[in-house]
């Protein structure tokens, strides 16, 4: 036996539509199985909750071993992972292709799939992670502003945390009556001639995402300032739905199918039109980049979606390394603490963020690597919001001791939740800033 790996990881499609994925007696057989190894090499403690979770079992178990761990039990463990990814990308030494073959992430989801097809999920779930009829609800004229306020109301949070199980002190997105997609034409810099390079095209469709259409259009904005100051023409793709990353995590992979195929038609457009393709979260550009891949294999359009699929700075890196984007900043950003979004570290493209800002005269960057504890839904719910807390306490501390003139995340989830840590100490004050917006500030525009 091979201990670890020095090999490349690779990560295996995912036999979501095979029968035996949702059979109970195997699930568990592979579970207990990929437990042992975990248990016997715990590099992993300090992710997530569901290490720790699963370790705490098996030391409280009579036999100090996962045979002593009742089986019931295990889906305690499911329950904490968030399918952040980094323990198969960044830690395990066992994913293929060493022979244990392990994917702990997509054992979870496998175990998500299972509870989701048995209907053991809660009415909550499945209703927040409805992302496209809960936003454009709550986006409504007037019902906007009442979502706003019931945000912000003490009696309100508390009565949602009895009803709904949102925790009342988790920080929550503001919603906007006039969406991006219905601020902005669908061309934008039109005018401009398109200038193409190694993998790029020269032109941008933005994939504006749910977050970005109703809770932080600013984002979006930002990256079509940035965009067009390149030269860089654009498209909004006000026609695509959610990328499926919230019922990904549910486990609803039916509905991530169907959002899929909802949506490829509209990339499929942009892309035989000539364009390339950006998404503002991470999480978005991942479930292009990885996930679907990795549950369609085989299929020719999402494979053709990927390669058209870019992280925002990865694909300006690749316009400064041929020539195609000005370094004309007007302002230096000083001292930036920059947490590296989980969904954008497991996209294996390197720090893309932080070498784009360190373009900046004057620009000093500190790169945070460790989970912010949103994690999609995990940070609102009132069974986790402690817990993810205390997965972001390292990176807040982190942040304040950096004494930074700014910081912020590739996720603006993430950013909201540190700014959520760190306000005690500023009086609700602190707010993060997305790389995006902190470019377009440095040129000026």
């Amino acid at each position: 036996m091979q201990e670890g790996s020095l090999q490349a990881p690779e990560r295996q499609p995912l036999n979501w539509q095979k029968a035996d994925f949702y059979d109970k007696d195997s699930l568990y057989a592979e579970l207990e199985r990929v437990f042992d190894i975990c248990h016997g090499c715990r590099r992993c403690v300090s992710l997530c909750d569901s290490f720790p979770t699963l370790f705490d079992l098996v030391d409280e178990s009579e036999t100090f071993e996962v045979d002593g761990v009742d089986k019931d039990d295990y889906l305690k463990v499911v329950d904490q992972c968030f399918l952040c990814d980094l323990c198969a990308e960044t830690k395990c030494p066992y994913l293929p292709p060493h022979e244990w073959s392990v994917d702990f992430p997509h054992l979870m989801l496998r175990a998500k799939a299972f509870k989701f097809t048995e209907k053991d999920t809660r009415w909550r779930d499945r209703l927040i992670t409805s992302t496209d009829p809960v936003f454009d609800t709550l986006s409504t004229p007037g019902l906007a502003q009442l979502a706003n306020a019931a945000a912000e109301s003490t009696s309100l949070r508390k009565l949602g945390h009895k009803l709904a199980g949102i925790h009342p002190e988790a920080p929550l997105p503001p919603f906007h009556a006039k969406t991006l997609a219905e601020r902005h034409p669908t061309e934008i810099g039109e005018h401009l001639r398109a200038r193409s390079c190694e993998r790029t095209t020269g032109k941008v469709a933005i994939y504006i995402t749910c977050y970005g259409d109703h809770n932080e259009p600013q984002v979006v904005e930002d990256l079509i300032a940035v965009l067009n100051h390149n030269g860089v023409p654009v498209r909004l793709l006000k026609d695509a739905r959610c990328c499926g990353m919230p019922k990904l995590e549910l486990g609803d992979l039916k509905k991530v199918e169907q959002l899929k195929d909802a949506n490829l038609p509209v990339f499929l457009s942009a892309i035989d039109d000539g364009y390339d393709i950006i998404a503002p979260v991470p999480s978005c550009v991942l479930m292009y980049k990885q996930e679907l891949p990795l549950m369609f294999p085989d299929a020719e359009d999402v494979a053709r979606v990927k390669a058209a699929f870019f992280d925002p700075f990865e694909y300006l890196m690749l316009r400064h390394k041929s020539g195609l984007v000005t370094t004309d900043f007007q302002h230096s950003l000083g001292k930036v603490a920059y947490h590296v979004a989980c969904h954008a570290r497991v996209q294996n493209i390197g720090m893309k963020t932080r070498e784009f800002l360190r373009l900046i005269d004057g620009t000093e960057v500190e790169a945070i690597e460790r989970c912010s504890g949103h994690d999609g839904t995990y940070a609102v719910k009132s069974e986790t919001y402690e817990k993810a807390m205390k997965i972001a306490r390292p990176v807040v501390n982190r942040v304040r001791q950096a004494e930074a003139n700014t910081f912020g995340s590739d996720c603006p989830m993430a950013g909201r939740l540190i700014a959520h840590g760190l306000n005690d100490e500023h009086n609700g004050q602190a707010q993060a800033e997305h790389p995006l917006t902190m470019i377009r500030r440095a040129y000026g525009i």
